[in-house]
Protein backbone atom coordinates (compact mmCIF):
# COMPACT_ATOMS: atom_id res chain seq x y z
CA UNK A 1 0.00 0.00 0.00
CA UNK A 2 1.15 3.40 -0.82
CA UNK A 3 -0.65 6.78 1.00
CA UNK A 4 0.53 9.00 -1.25
CA UNK A 5 -0.43 7.23 -4.57
CA UNK A 6 -3.38 6.28 -3.04
CA UNK A 7 -4.26 10.58 -2.36
CA UNK A 8 -2.89 10.95 -5.72
CA UNK A 9 -5.64 8.60 -7.11
CA UNK A 10 -8.43 9.99 -5.23
CA UNK A 11 -7.11 13.27 -6.82
CA UNK A 12 -7.06 11.79 -10.17
CA UNK A 13 -10.51 11.11 -10.00
CA UNK A 14 -12.11 13.31 -8.13
CA UNK A 15 -10.72 16.28 -10.05
CA UNK A 16 -11.52 14.55 -13.67
CA UNK A 17 -15.06 13.13 -13.03
CA UNK A 18 -15.11 12.56 -16.72
CA UNK A 19 -11.83 10.46 -17.02
CA UNK A 20 -12.89 8.44 -14.09
CA UNK A 21 -16.82 6.87 -15.85
CA UNK A 22 -14.45 6.27 -18.47
CA UNK A 23 -12.01 4.56 -16.36
CA UNK A 24 -15.07 2.83 -15.02
CA UNK A 25 -14.93 5.10 -11.35
CA UNK A 26 -18.57 5.63 -10.84
CA UNK A 27 -18.33 7.20 -7.51
CA UNK A 28 -18.71 11.47 -9.86
CA UNK A 29 -20.35 10.15 -12.87
CA UNK A 30 -22.88 13.17 -11.55
CA UNK A 31 -20.01 15.76 -11.67
CA UNK A 32 -18.52 18.03 -13.75
CA UNK A 33 -14.72 19.03 -13.45
CA UNK A 34 -14.54 22.13 -11.61
CA UNK A 35 -12.10 24.30 -14.52
CA UNK A 36 -12.91 27.87 -12.69
CA UNK A 37 -10.23 30.06 -11.92
CA UNK A 38 -10.60 29.14 -8.29
CA UNK A 39 -10.88 25.70 -9.47
CA UNK A 40 -7.54 25.50 -11.67
CA UNK A 41 -5.37 27.01 -9.20
CA UNK A 42 -6.82 24.47 -6.34
CA UNK A 43 -6.63 21.35 -8.28
CA UNK A 44 -2.77 23.05 -9.20
CA UNK A 45 -2.00 23.07 -5.42
CA UNK A 46 -3.48 20.00 -4.53
CA UNK A 47 -1.21 18.40 -7.40
CA UNK A 48 1.87 19.77 -5.97
CA UNK A 49 1.31 18.49 -2.69
CA UNK A 50 0.61 15.32 -3.71
CA UNK A 51 3.95 15.39 -5.77
CA UNK A 52 6.20 16.50 -2.35
CA UNK A 53 4.72 13.83 -1.17
CA UNK A 54 5.43 11.08 -3.47
CA UNK A 55 9.29 12.19 -3.28
CA UNK A 56 8.75 12.23 0.83
CA UNK A 57 7.32 8.27 0.19
CA UNK A 58 8.44 6.98 -2.57
CA UNK A 59 12.02 9.26 -3.58
CA UNK A 60 13.23 8.22 -6.99
CA UNK A 61 16.18 5.38 -7.00
CA UNK A 62 19.82 5.91 -8.46
CA UNK A 63 19.44 2.78 -10.63
CA UNK A 64 16.63 1.52 -12.89
CA UNK A 65 16.40 -1.24 -11.09
CA UNK A 66 14.63 0.58 -7.93
CA UNK A 67 11.80 1.11 -10.54
CA UNK A 68 11.52 -2.90 -11.43
CA UNK A 69 12.21 -3.69 -7.27
CA UNK A 70 9.10 -1.75 -6.52
CA UNK A 71 6.29 -0.93 -8.59
CA UNK A 72 5.45 1.82 -6.07
CA UNK A 73 8.24 3.46 -6.48
CA UNK A 74 7.98 3.13 -10.26
CA UNK A 75 4.06 4.57 -10.09
CA UNK A 76 4.90 7.53 -7.94
CA UNK A 77 7.86 8.31 -10.61
CA UNK A 78 5.21 8.42 -13.58
CA UNK A 79 2.48 9.82 -11.22
CA UNK A 80 5.12 12.72 -10.37
CA UNK A 81 5.65 13.46 -14.57
CA UNK A 82 1.70 13.29 -15.14
CA UNK A 83 1.78 16.12 -12.24
CA UNK A 84 4.71 18.21 -14.21
CA UNK A 85 2.96 17.97 -17.18
CA UNK A 86 -0.17 19.04 -16.04
CA UNK A 87 0.77 21.93 -13.93
CA UNK A 88 2.69 22.77 -17.40
CA UNK A 89 -0.12 22.56 -19.34
CA UNK A 90 -2.55 24.41 -16.90
CA UNK A 91 0.33 27.34 -17.08
CA UNK A 92 0.01 27.72 -20.93
CA UNK A 93 -2.90 28.40 -23.66
CA UNK A 94 -2.67 25.01 -24.90
CA UNK A 95 -4.76 23.76 -21.92
CA UNK A 96 -8.45 24.84 -20.52
CA UNK A 97 -6.78 28.64 -20.20
CA UNK A 98 -6.84 28.40 -24.17
CA UNK A 99 -8.51 26.04 -25.68
CA UNK A 100 -11.97 26.09 -26.36
CA UNK A 101 -12.30 22.52 -27.78
CA UNK A 102 -11.87 21.20 -24.68
CA UNK A 103 -14.45 22.64 -22.54
CA UNK A 104 -16.57 21.54 -25.49
CA UNK A 105 -15.61 18.11 -25.50
CA UNK A 106 -15.26 17.57 -22.25
CA UNK A 107 -19.34 18.85 -21.48
CA UNK A 108 -20.56 16.85 -24.27
CA UNK A 109 -18.50 13.51 -23.46
CA UNK A 110 -19.54 13.69 -20.03
CA UNK A 111 -23.05 12.93 -21.03
CA UNK A 112 -21.65 10.69 -23.92
CA UNK A 113 -20.01 8.41 -21.47
CA UNK A 114 -23.43 8.04 -19.58
CA UNK A 115 -25.38 7.02 -22.87
CA UNK A 116 -23.06 4.66 -24.70
CA UNK A 117 -22.03 1.88 -22.00
CA UNK A 118 -24.24 -0.21 -19.62
CA UNK A 119 -22.36 -0.85 -17.06
CA UNK A 120 -25.28 0.62 -14.58
CA UNK A 121 -28.86 0.40 -15.02
CA UNK A 122 -30.38 2.96 -17.22
CA UNK A 123 -32.46 4.59 -14.84
CA UNK A 124 -29.46 5.49 -12.70
CA UNK A 125 -27.07 6.73 -15.66
CA UNK A 126 -30.05 8.87 -16.83
CA UNK A 127 -30.46 10.17 -13.42
CA UNK A 128 -26.26 10.79 -13.12
CA UNK A 129 -26.94 12.28 -16.84
CA UNK A 130 -29.89 14.75 -15.86
CA UNK A 131 -27.33 16.19 -12.77
CA UNK A 132 -24.22 16.65 -15.43
CA UNK A 133 -26.52 18.15 -17.76
CA UNK A 134 -27.93 20.82 -15.23
CA UNK A 135 -24.49 21.51 -14.78
CA UNK A 136 -23.36 22.30 -18.21
CA UNK A 137 -24.88 25.98 -18.15
CA UNK A 138 -22.57 26.84 -14.92
CA UNK A 139 -19.23 24.78 -16.33
CA UNK A 140 -19.46 26.82 -19.85
CA UNK A 141 -20.04 29.92 -17.93
CA UNK A 142 -16.84 29.36 -16.09
CA UNK A 143 -14.57 29.67 -19.17
CA UNK A 144 -15.82 33.03 -19.71
CA UNK A 145 -13.43 34.19 -16.84
CA UNK A 146 -10.87 31.06 -17.65
CA UNK A 147 -10.18 31.68 -20.94
CA UNK A 148 -11.13 35.38 -20.52
CA UNK A 149 -10.06 38.08 -23.25
CA UNK A 150 -7.52 36.48 -24.55
CA UNK A 151 -6.92 35.64 -28.47
CA UNK A 152 -7.78 31.86 -29.73
CA UNK A 153 -6.60 30.84 -33.33
CA UNK A 154 -9.35 30.80 -35.31
CA UNK A 155 -9.13 26.94 -35.89
CA UNK A 156 -9.14 26.14 -32.40
CA UNK A 157 -12.39 28.38 -32.47
CA UNK A 158 -13.79 26.52 -35.83
CA UNK A 159 -13.04 22.89 -34.02
CA UNK A 160 -14.77 24.02 -30.67
CA UNK A 161 -18.00 25.49 -32.70
CA UNK A 162 -18.43 22.39 -34.83
CA UNK A 163 -18.20 20.47 -31.10
CA UNK A 164 -21.10 23.00 -30.27
CA UNK A 165 -22.97 21.89 -33.26
CA UNK A 166 -23.31 18.32 -32.39
CA UNK A 167 -23.84 18.78 -28.87
CA UNK A 168 -26.80 20.80 -29.98
CA UNK A 169 -27.81 17.45 -32.14
CA UNK A 170 -27.17 14.84 -29.21
CA UNK A 171 -29.53 17.57 -26.65
CA UNK A 172 -32.20 17.60 -28.50
CA UNK A 173 -33.10 14.82 -30.33
CA UNK A 174 -30.40 12.76 -29.42
CA UNK A 175 -31.10 12.56 -25.72
CA UNK A 176 -34.82 12.36 -26.42
CA UNK A 177 -34.04 9.24 -28.22
CA UNK A 178 -32.72 7.73 -25.47
CA UNK A 179 -35.13 8.51 -23.24
CA UNK A 180 -37.41 6.92 -25.05
CA UNK A 181 -35.41 3.97 -24.99
CA UNK A 182 -35.67 3.36 -21.37
CA UNK A 183 -38.84 1.87 -19.08
CA UNK A 184 -41.15 5.27 -18.68
CA UNK A 185 -40.56 7.04 -15.30
CA UNK A 186 -42.15 10.28 -15.97
CA UNK A 187 -40.54 12.42 -13.54
CA UNK A 188 -37.28 11.26 -14.35
CA UNK A 189 -37.61 11.74 -18.02
CA UNK A 190 -38.72 15.35 -17.85
CA UNK A 191 -36.20 16.32 -15.65
CA UNK A 192 -33.60 14.90 -17.97
CA UNK A 193 -35.36 16.56 -21.48
CA UNK A 194 -35.57 20.29 -19.26
CA UNK A 195 -32.01 19.68 -17.94
CA UNK A 196 -31.03 18.92 -22.04
CA UNK A 197 -32.79 21.74 -23.04
CA UNK A 198 -31.37 24.24 -20.76
CA UNK A 199 -28.20 22.65 -21.54
CA UNK A 200 -28.53 23.15 -25.28
CA UNK A 201 -29.06 27.08 -24.51
CA UNK A 202 -25.71 27.44 -22.69
CA UNK A 203 -24.32 25.26 -25.62
CA UNK A 204 -25.50 27.90 -27.96
CA UNK A 205 -24.69 30.70 -25.73
CA UNK A 206 -21.09 29.46 -25.93
CA UNK A 207 -21.00 29.39 -29.18
CA UNK A 208 -21.99 32.63 -29.32
CA UNK A 209 -19.45 34.34 -27.12
CA UNK A 210 -16.66 32.08 -29.09
CA UNK A 211 -17.44 34.22 -32.27
CA UNK A 212 -16.77 37.17 -30.46
CA UNK A 213 -13.45 36.71 -29.55
CA UNK A 214 -10.12 37.91 -30.43
CA UNK A 215 -8.52 36.08 -33.28
CA UNK A 216 -5.05 35.04 -32.57
CA UNK A 217 -2.06 34.74 -34.96
CA UNK A 218 -1.20 31.28 -36.25
CA UNK A 219 2.08 31.25 -34.06
CA UNK A 220 -0.06 31.35 -31.28
CA UNK A 221 -0.76 27.58 -32.29
CA UNK A 222 2.97 27.16 -31.40
CA UNK A 223 3.34 25.45 -27.26
CA UNK A 224 7.04 26.92 -27.84
CA UNK A 225 10.03 24.97 -27.26
CA UNK A 226 10.03 25.34 -23.80
CA UNK A 227 7.03 23.29 -23.25
CA UNK A 228 7.42 20.45 -25.68
CA UNK A 229 10.72 19.64 -23.99
CA UNK A 230 9.03 19.25 -20.80
CA UNK A 231 5.93 17.21 -22.61
CA UNK A 232 9.06 14.77 -24.16
CA UNK A 233 11.30 14.37 -21.55
CA UNK A 234 8.45 14.16 -18.75
CA UNK A 235 5.20 12.57 -20.40
CA UNK A 236 7.12 10.02 -22.88
CA UNK A 237 10.19 9.96 -20.99
CA UNK A 238 12.53 10.47 -23.70
CA UNK A 239 16.09 10.57 -23.26
CA UNK A 240 17.28 12.36 -26.52
CA UNK A 241 16.89 16.19 -27.76
CA UNK A 242 14.00 17.36 -29.84
CA UNK A 243 16.47 18.13 -32.55
CA UNK A 244 18.03 14.80 -32.88
CA UNK A 245 14.57 13.41 -32.99
CA UNK A 246 13.64 16.18 -35.86
CA UNK A 247 16.87 14.97 -38.04
CA UNK A 248 16.28 10.83 -37.66
CA UNK A 249 12.06 11.89 -38.27
CA UNK A 250 13.60 13.76 -41.44
CA UNK A 251 16.00 10.91 -42.75
CA UNK A 252 13.03 8.36 -42.18
CA UNK A 253 10.44 9.78 -43.76
CA UNK A 254 12.83 10.41 -46.95
CA UNK A 255 13.45 6.93 -46.91
CA UNK A 256 10.07 5.74 -46.24
CA UNK A 257 8.77 8.12 -48.63
CA UNK A 258 10.63 6.16 -51.13
CA UNK A 259 9.96 2.85 -49.88
CA UNK A 260 6.43 3.84 -50.38
CA UNK A 261 6.89 5.20 -54.13
CA UNK A 262 8.56 2.05 -55.12
CA UNK A 263 6.06 -0.71 -53.73
CA UNK A 264 3.24 1.32 -55.49
CA UNK A 265 5.10 0.63 -58.62
CA UNK A 266 5.63 -2.66 -57.96
CA UNK A 267 1.64 -3.31 -58.05
CA UNK A 268 0.03 -0.50 -60.05
CA UNK A 269 0.99 3.14 -61.85
CA UNK A 270 1.12 5.06 -58.05
CA UNK A 271 -0.20 5.00 -54.54
CA UNK A 272 -3.22 7.42 -56.08
CA UNK A 273 -4.33 4.28 -58.10
CA UNK A 274 -3.43 1.88 -55.35
CA UNK A 275 -6.07 3.79 -53.83
CA UNK A 276 -8.58 3.38 -56.11
CA UNK A 277 -7.74 0.12 -56.15
CA UNK A 278 -8.11 -0.43 -53.01
CA UNK A 279 -11.71 1.45 -52.73
CA UNK A 280 -13.23 -0.66 -55.11
CA UNK A 281 -12.65 -3.68 -53.32
CA UNK A 282 -15.79 -3.00 -50.50
CA UNK A 283 -18.25 -5.67 -49.35
CA UNK A 284 -21.61 -5.91 -50.84
CA UNK A 285 -24.26 -3.86 -48.88
CA UNK A 286 -25.72 -6.40 -46.85
CA UNK A 287 -22.21 -7.91 -45.83
CA UNK A 288 -20.76 -4.67 -44.31
CA UNK A 289 -21.23 -5.70 -40.87
CA UNK A 290 -20.37 -9.42 -41.32
CA UNK A 291 -16.92 -8.35 -43.29
CA UNK A 292 -16.01 -6.64 -39.87
CA UNK A 293 -16.59 -9.78 -37.54
CA UNK A 294 -15.23 -12.23 -40.07
CA UNK A 295 -11.50 -10.10 -40.64
CA UNK A 296 -11.07 -9.99 -37.08
CA UNK A 297 -11.49 -13.48 -36.67
CA UNK A 298 -8.97 -14.77 -39.47
CA UNK A 299 -6.65 -11.97 -37.77
CA UNK A 300 -6.97 -13.42 -34.29
CA UNK A 301 -6.65 -17.09 -35.90
CA UNK A 302 -3.43 -15.91 -37.64
CA UNK A 303 -1.81 -14.46 -34.77
CA UNK A 304 -2.56 -17.41 -32.59
CA UNK A 305 -1.50 -20.17 -35.05
CA UNK A 306 1.97 -17.93 -35.13
CA UNK A 307 2.13 -17.80 -31.85
CA UNK A 308 2.91 -14.02 -31.74
CA UNK A 309 1.51 -12.84 -28.30
CA UNK A 310 -1.39 -14.23 -26.01
CA UNK A 311 -4.33 -12.95 -27.60
CA UNK A 312 -7.20 -13.31 -24.55
CA UNK A 313 -10.61 -14.55 -24.89
CA UNK A 314 -12.39 -11.17 -25.38
CA UNK A 315 -14.65 -10.97 -28.77
CA UNK A 316 -15.34 -7.49 -30.54
CA UNK A 317 -18.95 -7.54 -31.39
CA UNK A 318 -19.35 -4.59 -34.52
CA UNK A 319 -22.04 -2.73 -33.95
CA UNK A 320 -23.97 0.46 -35.45
CA UNK A 321 -23.73 3.58 -34.03
CA UNK A 322 -26.25 3.86 -31.04
CA UNK A 323 -29.27 5.51 -32.75
CA UNK A 324 -28.99 8.51 -30.00
CA UNK A 325 -25.85 9.25 -30.71
CA UNK A 326 -25.90 8.73 -34.45
CA UNK A 327 -26.29 12.24 -35.83
CA UNK A 328 -23.80 13.81 -33.42
CA UNK A 329 -21.37 11.62 -33.94
CA UNK A 330 -19.56 13.35 -36.56
CA UNK A 331 -19.42 16.97 -35.32
CA UNK A 332 -17.29 15.32 -32.15
CA UNK A 333 -14.64 13.06 -31.12
CA UNK A 334 -16.07 10.16 -31.18
CA UNK A 335 -14.36 7.10 -31.66
CA UNK A 336 -15.11 3.48 -33.23
CA UNK A 337 -13.47 1.72 -30.53
CA UNK A 338 -13.34 3.48 -27.50
CA UNK A 339 -10.96 1.52 -25.07
CA UNK A 340 -13.40 -0.24 -22.38
CA UNK A 341 -12.95 1.19 -18.84
CA UNK A 342 -10.78 -1.21 -16.93
CA UNK A 343 -12.53 -1.30 -13.74
CA UNK A 344 -16.02 -2.34 -15.54
CA UNK A 345 -16.96 -6.11 -16.24
CA UNK A 346 -16.72 -7.10 -19.68
CA UNK A 347 -17.63 -10.44 -21.81
CA UNK A 348 -17.80 -8.83 -25.40
CA UNK A 349 -16.86 -4.85 -26.36
CA UNK A 350 -18.61 -3.36 -28.90
CA UNK A 351 -17.41 -1.29 -31.24
CA UNK A 352 -19.27 0.72 -33.25
CA UNK A 353 -19.53 1.83 -36.81
CA UNK A 354 -21.87 4.28 -38.79
CA UNK A 355 -24.79 2.67 -40.65
CA UNK A 356 -25.27 2.30 -44.63
CA UNK A 357 -27.18 5.23 -45.82
CA UNK A 358 -30.66 4.26 -47.36
CA UNK A 359 -30.81 2.47 -50.19
CA UNK A 360 -32.93 6.04 -52.02
CA UNK A 361 -29.56 8.13 -51.00
CA UNK A 362 -28.39 7.43 -54.55
CA UNK A 363 -24.97 6.58 -54.67
CA UNK A 364 -24.01 7.98 -51.02
CA UNK A 365 -24.10 3.90 -50.11
CA UNK A 366 -21.74 3.33 -52.91
CA UNK A 367 -19.58 6.13 -51.57
CA UNK A 368 -19.44 4.72 -47.97
CA UNK A 369 -18.40 1.50 -49.05
CA UNK A 370 -15.21 2.88 -50.80
CA UNK A 371 -14.43 4.83 -47.66
CA UNK A 372 -15.16 2.05 -45.65
CA UNK A 373 -13.46 -0.86 -48.19
CA UNK A 374 -12.10 -4.26 -47.01
CA UNK A 375 -8.60 -3.04 -46.66
CA UNK A 376 -9.80 0.07 -44.45
CA UNK A 377 -11.52 -2.49 -42.37
CA UNK A 378 -9.23 -5.04 -41.88
CA UNK A 379 -6.08 -2.49 -41.08
CA UNK A 380 -7.84 0.09 -39.14
CA UNK A 381 -10.79 -1.21 -38.40
CA UNK A 382 -9.69 -4.60 -36.98
CA UNK A 383 -5.84 -4.99 -37.27
CA UNK A 384 -4.73 -1.63 -35.13
CA UNK A 385 -7.80 -1.15 -33.01
CA UNK A 386 -10.31 -3.63 -32.95
CA UNK A 387 -7.79 -6.87 -32.57
CA UNK A 388 -4.06 -7.06 -32.20
CA UNK A 389 -3.60 -3.58 -31.66
CA UNK A 390 -4.81 -1.69 -28.96
CA UNK A 391 -7.94 -4.11 -28.12
CA UNK A 392 -4.94 -6.26 -26.92
CA UNK A 393 -2.89 -4.29 -25.56
CA UNK A 394 -5.96 -3.25 -23.45
CA UNK A 395 -6.53 -6.46 -22.10
CA UNK A 396 -2.84 -6.97 -21.28
CA UNK A 397 -3.13 -3.22 -19.33
CA UNK A 398 -5.78 -4.11 -17.30
CA UNK A 399 -5.24 -7.70 -16.39
CA UNK A 400 -1.63 -7.80 -16.51
CA UNK A 401 0.14 -4.45 -15.84
CA UNK A 402 1.38 -4.48 -11.62
CA UNK A 403 1.23 -0.45 -12.31
CA UNK A 404 -1.78 1.12 -11.21
CA UNK A 405 -1.00 4.28 -13.65
CA UNK A 406 -0.11 1.20 -16.45
CA UNK A 407 -3.88 0.18 -15.93
CA UNK A 408 -5.72 3.57 -16.40
CA UNK A 409 -3.04 5.61 -18.83
CA UNK A 410 -4.16 5.27 -22.16
CA UNK A 411 -7.85 5.33 -21.60
CA UNK A 412 -9.62 7.59 -23.77
CA UNK A 413 -11.28 9.74 -22.67
CA UNK A 414 -13.34 13.24 -23.63
CA UNK A 415 -10.55 14.77 -26.03
CA UNK A 416 -7.52 12.33 -25.86
CA UNK A 417 -6.63 9.68 -23.24
CA UNK A 418 -6.65 10.17 -19.44
CA UNK A 419 -2.75 10.20 -19.39
CA UNK A 420 -0.37 11.74 -21.66
CA UNK A 421 2.61 9.19 -20.65
CA UNK A 422 0.11 6.15 -21.76
CA UNK A 423 0.49 7.74 -25.52
CA UNK A 424 3.99 6.11 -26.73
CA UNK A 425 2.67 2.49 -25.50
CA UNK A 426 -0.92 2.32 -26.80
CA UNK A 427 -0.34 3.99 -29.88
CA UNK A 428 3.32 2.67 -30.49
CA UNK A 429 1.97 -0.63 -30.03
CA UNK A 430 -0.63 -0.85 -32.21
CA UNK A 431 1.40 0.49 -35.21
CA UNK A 432 3.78 -1.73 -34.58
CA UNK A 433 1.37 -4.64 -34.14
CA UNK A 434 0.09 -4.03 -37.92
CA UNK A 435 3.58 -4.42 -39.15
CA UNK A 436 3.66 -8.23 -37.44
CA UNK A 437 0.44 -9.10 -39.25
CA UNK A 438 2.56 -7.45 -42.44
CA UNK A 439 5.31 -9.68 -40.94
CA UNK A 440 2.99 -12.76 -40.72
CA UNK A 441 1.76 -12.13 -44.38
CA UNK A 442 -1.58 -11.29 -43.63
CA UNK A 443 -2.00 -8.32 -45.51
CA UNK A 444 -1.96 -8.33 -49.35
CA UNK A 445 0.66 -6.33 -51.71
CA UNK A 446 -1.97 -3.87 -52.35
CA UNK A 447 -2.64 -3.60 -48.30
CA UNK A 448 1.34 -3.91 -47.77
CA UNK A 449 1.32 -0.61 -49.64
CA UNK A 450 -1.99 1.39 -48.06
CA UNK A 451 0.43 0.20 -44.94
CA UNK A 452 3.55 1.56 -46.44
CA UNK A 453 1.73 5.10 -46.78
CA UNK A 454 0.68 4.62 -42.87
CA UNK A 455 4.10 4.95 -42.11
CA UNK A 456 4.50 7.82 -43.98
CA UNK A 457 1.68 9.08 -42.60
CA UNK A 458 3.15 9.05 -38.87
CA UNK A 459 6.51 10.13 -39.71
CA UNK A 460 4.92 13.58 -41.10
CA UNK A 461 3.04 14.23 -38.06
CA UNK A 462 6.06 13.25 -35.96
CA UNK A 463 7.95 16.28 -38.24
CA UNK A 464 4.90 18.69 -38.20
CA UNK A 465 4.20 18.05 -34.49
CA UNK A 466 8.29 18.69 -33.71
CA UNK A 467 8.37 21.96 -36.24
CA UNK A 468 5.05 23.65 -35.40
CA UNK A 469 5.71 23.64 -31.68
CA UNK A 470 8.98 24.69 -32.26
CA UNK A 471 8.02 27.39 -34.68
CA UNK A 472 10.34 26.19 -37.61
CA UNK A 473 6.80 25.46 -39.55
CA UNK A 474 3.84 27.78 -39.43
CA UNK A 475 -0.01 26.01 -38.98
CA UNK A 476 0.15 26.70 -43.26
CA UNK A 477 3.25 25.18 -43.85
CA UNK A 478 2.30 21.97 -41.97
CA UNK A 479 -0.89 22.03 -43.98
CA UNK A 480 0.85 22.37 -47.27
CA UNK A 481 2.93 19.88 -46.25
CA UNK A 482 0.42 17.43 -45.28
CA UNK A 483 -1.12 17.94 -49.07
CA UNK A 484 2.09 18.00 -50.94
CA UNK A 485 4.24 15.35 -49.36
CA UNK A 486 1.57 12.93 -47.84
CA UNK A 487 -0.84 13.36 -50.40
CA UNK A 488 -3.98 14.15 -48.03
CA UNK A 489 -6.70 16.07 -49.13
CA UNK A 490 -6.72 20.22 -48.40
CA UNK A 491 -9.71 19.31 -45.18
CA UNK A 492 -8.05 16.38 -44.43
CA UNK A 493 -4.89 18.02 -44.03
CA UNK A 494 -6.25 20.97 -42.08
CA UNK A 495 -8.10 19.06 -39.27
CA UNK A 496 -4.53 16.88 -38.77
CA UNK A 497 -2.48 20.16 -38.35
CA UNK A 498 -5.54 21.42 -35.94
CA UNK A 499 -5.14 18.63 -33.92
CA UNK A 500 -1.43 18.59 -34.37
CA UNK A 501 -1.38 22.51 -32.91
CA UNK A 502 -3.85 21.61 -30.05
CA UNK A 503 -2.19 18.92 -28.09
CA UNK A 504 1.76 19.11 -28.52
CA UNK A 505 3.64 16.25 -28.34
CA UNK A 506 0.97 13.90 -29.30
CA UNK A 507 1.11 13.17 -32.54
CA UNK A 508 4.70 12.21 -32.71
CA UNK A 509 4.07 9.49 -29.55
CA UNK A 510 3.21 7.31 -32.82
CA UNK A 511 6.79 7.10 -34.47
CA UNK A 512 8.18 7.60 -30.80
CA UNK A 513 6.13 4.44 -29.60
CA UNK A 514 6.75 2.27 -32.80
CA UNK A 515 10.21 2.83 -33.49
CA UNK A 516 10.79 2.13 -29.56
CA UNK A 517 9.60 -1.15 -29.73
CA UNK A 518 11.25 -1.91 -33.16
CA UNK A 519 14.72 -0.93 -31.43
CA UNK A 520 14.33 -2.63 -28.02
CA UNK A 521 12.82 -6.02 -29.60
CA UNK A 522 16.40 -5.88 -31.94
CA UNK A 523 18.68 -5.17 -28.57
CA UNK A 524 16.46 -8.23 -27.12
CA UNK A 525 17.06 -10.62 -30.12
CA UNK A 526 20.58 -9.84 -30.33
CA UNK A 527 21.26 -9.76 -26.51
CA UNK A 528 18.74 -13.38 -26.09
CA UNK A 529 20.04 -15.48 -28.96
CA UNK A 530 18.56 -18.81 -28.57
CA UNK A 531 16.60 -18.06 -25.81
CA UNK A 532 14.46 -15.35 -27.71
CA UNK A 533 10.89 -15.76 -28.13
CA UNK A 534 8.90 -12.97 -30.07
CA UNK A 535 5.90 -14.14 -28.04
CA UNK A 536 7.83 -14.06 -24.57
CA UNK A 537 9.04 -10.56 -25.49
CA UNK A 538 5.13 -8.82 -26.97
CA UNK A 539 3.99 -10.45 -23.88
CA UNK A 540 6.77 -9.18 -21.59
CA UNK A 541 6.66 -5.69 -23.41
CA UNK A 542 2.45 -5.87 -22.66
CA UNK A 543 2.80 -6.59 -19.34
CA UNK A 544 4.16 -2.96 -18.22
CA UNK A 545 0.80 -1.90 -18.88
CA UNK A 546 0.40 1.75 -20.62
CA UNK A 547 3.49 2.98 -19.76
CA UNK A 548 5.88 5.39 -21.78
CA UNK A 549 7.67 2.96 -24.11
CA UNK A 550 11.14 4.41 -23.84
CA UNK A 551 10.91 4.15 -19.62
CA UNK A 552 9.95 0.79 -20.29
CA UNK A 553 12.99 -0.11 -22.43
CA UNK A 554 15.14 0.53 -19.90
CA UNK A 555 13.55 -1.54 -17.40
CA UNK A 556 13.81 -4.39 -19.95
CA UNK A 557 17.43 -3.62 -20.73
CA UNK A 558 19.49 -1.69 -18.16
Amino acid sequence: MSESLDRFFEHYYQRRPVNATFTGVHEYDSQLPDWSVAGVNAMDDEMRTIAADLSAEHPAPPLVRGYRDDVNVLDAEIARSFIDVQLAENASRHGVHGNPALWTGEAIFSVIALMIRDFAPIDERILNATRRLEAIPAFLADAYETVGDSPIPLAWTAKALRECDGAAILLDRGIDHWVDSAATVPARDARCRIAAARARVAVLQFAEWLRTRPVAPESAMACGPALYDLLLARGHHCLRSRADLLGDAHDAFRRERSRLDAMALDVSDSWRAVQQTLAVDHPAPQDYLDAFARTWTACRERAISEDVVTWPDWPIHYALFPGWTRDAAPYLYYLNYRSPAPFDPYTEYDYVVPPLPSADSGDAAEQHLRLWNNSVIKLNHVVHHGGIGHHVQNWHAYHRAPSRIGKVAAVDCASRIGMFCGGTMAEGWACYATAVMEELGFLSPFERVAEQHSRVRFLARAIVDIELHQGSMSFSDATRFYVEQVGMTADAAKGEAVKNSMFPCTAVMYWLGTQGILDLRETLRRRRRSAWSLKAFHDELLGYGSLPVALVARLMTE
